[in-house]
């Protein structure tokens, strides 16, 4: 403590001398060190203010000071009220210009560039209830972990089943609680390893974005909260995450890119998103969960190897069912946990909006954060390592970013990126994918954030308005009157085992043989409707296809495409054989599939794909649409004449017509 007096006395001399950005430097590293609401930290915040003021520094000294009016020492709170009208008269006198840089789409103008920071703002039907969530998916989970732990331990405790019951529960809390406090650490070891993060004090984020430093100061403040460890990695894809254990030791780390496609009020509300998480505890109840899921994971396969060492009948049927149970509550467990993480995204957007009073920042920042996905992504022949191993953690799906990104990269309007969203919004197919998402869909996010927007009285930049009501008069037959066939087509090969189990028993046959010609006949029948004929497939654009309500994953649409091809598909897989796709208006994945297989695959992006990239071409193939969209490649054609097939649909029909063989020639030779 004595030398964070000896730190403070330092700035106030340097105050008092009329030496402020040496004032604030020191001021500001005792505030953040000092424990909050001691008479350290409190006299550092004073003189900081006064500081940030001698400066002109206003709205970070305005920031600072509005805590302290409702301080718990009565001269401080004298103090504070004595301050801030100045502070706030002095606000008045400067007039903020807003500008909007030419290198990016403008939105349209609004009658107000954010509202007051800290309004409540209604959630009705966004979201969920975190809380509930939270509670309901971890209690779930650690029954699940406590149940399988304990099933497989009274084995092994033989006739104590007390002593395995209670081993069982002592080993389950240490398990969770050493990974809890430990992964903050093993976190930043990885983080270094793989991605070369490094870590900036606040006047270093004050340098790249002066908004973003009052917002984490002041909502510290507000939150009694420690300013969390800051991190930068140096690359250009942006996005931003957070991870700890506990709020006090919490660490926020964005890329490069961050700053180069955001504006300054954009990254401000990307800083506040995660501040939400820190707030929420979400990285803490994230880590639990999917620790949790961990352990169900590895106790199916503990269970399983254990059971086929041998032992007493009785062990082995118990060690199988406990295996299955375990395989069932991990597959459970991993949908509980893609819900909380797509609650708690809602929730950071919330607590954003509320704490910047600007939705249409976070809207802006999420689209460009698209855009700057697609962008990196076309100037990298590799896909970004960083964007992979960080997918689940940042603030964007980067799965979901060509589609969203594309429009704005060629739109001069927002009704262009407007349209995007209505796949997300009212395609069914987007309520079933989103299932299997850790990050809600972008349109959904954006029209949440558009009703922030208007509850703070400000015009919304994305119209979600009118996407909402151009959605409402798509043709609703179209959107649904296939997809319940379509989503037991989607699984067909799985519905057909199940039939043939089902028939094999009930005829009291060999329902081996039924089996496999119901799996033969599922993925026939699934391969009928998804590669149709493409003899009279139209020319269309990219963002045209993106732009499609009615796509879906299942029903290829016959497409032709002209573009260049710009790199390869597959992050981290420098053999990779499929392909992305630019043309005029955006970017799109191509998925090759040799007549050889995967060994032709291989041997496809070995010895052929560095060549074509940089290639003018032209392309067939089936359109699908997911969370990401993509083509499964029929033909490629280069400008030279080298033509380059692809056979998705050869190969389903063999695999089909080969399962089907199999069941009915060789299974009833095999068992005769």
């Amino acid at each position: 403590m004595a030398s964070l007096q000896e730190e403070l006395q330092a700035g106030i001399t340097a105050q008092q001398q009329g030496q402020l950005s040496q004032a604030i430097g020191i001021l500001e590293r005792v505030w953040q060190a000092a424990a909050p609401g001691s008479s350290v930290h409190v006299k550092a915040q004073m003189y900081l203010i006064m500081a940030h003021q001698g400066c002109g520094q206003i709205e970070q000294a305005l920031m600072l000071c509005q805590p302290l009016v409702s301080s718990p020492l009565p001269q401080v709170q004298a103090w504070a009220h004595q301050v801030l009208p100045q502070l706030q008269q002095d606000q008045e006198k400067r007039i903020p210009a807003a500008t909007t840089p030419a290198s990016t789409p403008s939105p349209t103008a609004n009658k107000r560039a954010r509202a007051a920071a800290g309004v409540k703002l209604a959630m009705s039907g966004i979201g969920g209830n975190l809380n509930l969530a939270s509670g309901v998916t971890i209690s779930l989970l650690f029954g699940m972990v406590l149940v399988l732990v304990m099933g497989i331990l009274l084995i092994s405790a033989g006739e104590n089943p007390a002593l395995g019951f209670g081993f069982s529960v002592v080993l389950t809390l240490i398990i969770n609680t050493a990974v809890f406090f430990l992964s903050p650490w093993l976190m930043d070891w990885t983080q270094r390893w793989l991605y070369g993060t490094h870590w900036i004090t606040l006047m270093e984020l004050e340098h790249l974005s002066p908004e973003t430093s009052q917002i984490l100061q002041r909502i510290c403040v507000e939150r009694n909260l420690k300013m969390p460890r800051l991190g930068i990695i140096e690359d250009q894809n942006p996005t931003a995450f957070t991870y700890g254990s506990l709020p006090n030791s919490a660490r926020l780390v964005v890329s490069r890119g961050l700053f180069t496609y955001l504006d300054d009020d954009e990254v401000a509300t990307v800083y506040a998103h995660e501040l939400g998480h820190i707030v929420h505890w979400d990285f803490a109840v994230m880590t639990l969960a999917s620790t949790l899921v961990q352990i169900t994971y590895l106790i199916y396969i503990f269970a399983t190897r254990v059971g086929r060492r041998g032992g007493s009948s009785k062990g082995k049927d118990v060690l199988q069912a406990a295996a299955i149970a375990a395989y069932v509550f991990y597959i459970i467990g991993t949908y509980l946990v893609l819900y909380l993480s797509r609650t708690r995204e809602y929730f950071a957007d919330h607590f954003a909006a509320e704490v910047t009073g600007n939705p249409n920042a976070l809207s802006r920042a999420l689209v460009k954060i698209a855009y700057g996905i697609v962008e990196e992504g076309q100037r990298s022949k590799e896909p970004s390592r960083l964007l992979e191993g960080t997918r689940a953690l940042g603030i964007y799906d980067a799965k979901a970013a060509t589609s969203s990104g594309t429009a704005y990269r060629v739109a001069s309007d927002t009704s262009k990126i407007g349209r995007v969203f209505l796949w997300d919004l009212f395609n069914p197919w987007a309520f079933w994918m989103e299932l299997q998402s850790t990050h809600p869909l972008t349109g959904k996010r954006v029209r949440a954030l558009s009703t922030y927007a208007e509850q703070l009285g400000l015009d919304i930049e994305f119209d979600m308005g009118r996407v909402v009501g151009e959605g409402r008069h798509l043709n609703k037959q179209r959107l649904y009157s296939h997809f319940f066939l379509d989503l037991i087509l989607y699984g067909a090969e799985f519905i057909g085992l199940g039939v043939g189990l089902f028939l094999g028993l009930a005829l009291g046959a060999n329902p081996i043989t039924f089996m496999l010609v119901g799996l033969g006949l599922g993925i026939i029948a699934k391969t009928l409707i998804m590669y149709p004929n493409f003899g009279q497939a139209p020319q269309r654009d990219i963002l045209t296809l993106m732009s499609d309500p009615y796509a879906s994953p299942l029903r290829g649409q016959p497409v032709q495409l002209q573009g260049q091809l710009i790199g390869r598909g597959e992050a981290g897989y420098k053999f990779g054989s499929d392909l992305k796709l630019q043309d005029k208006s955006g970017m799109l994945f191509l998925r090759y599939s040799s007549r050889f297989g995967p060994i032709g695959n291989f041997l496809f992006g070995l010895s052929q794909v560095k060549d074509l990239i940089g290639t003018q071409v032209g392309t067939t193939g089936w359109f699908r649409r997911s969370i990401a969209p993509w083509m499964d490649l029929i033909q490629l054609r280069t400008d030279g004449g080298k033509v380059i097939n692809s056979y998705h649909r050869f190969w389903s029909f063999l695999l089909g017509g080969l399962f089907v063989v199999l069941g009915v020639v060789v299974v009833p030779l095999v068992f005769s």
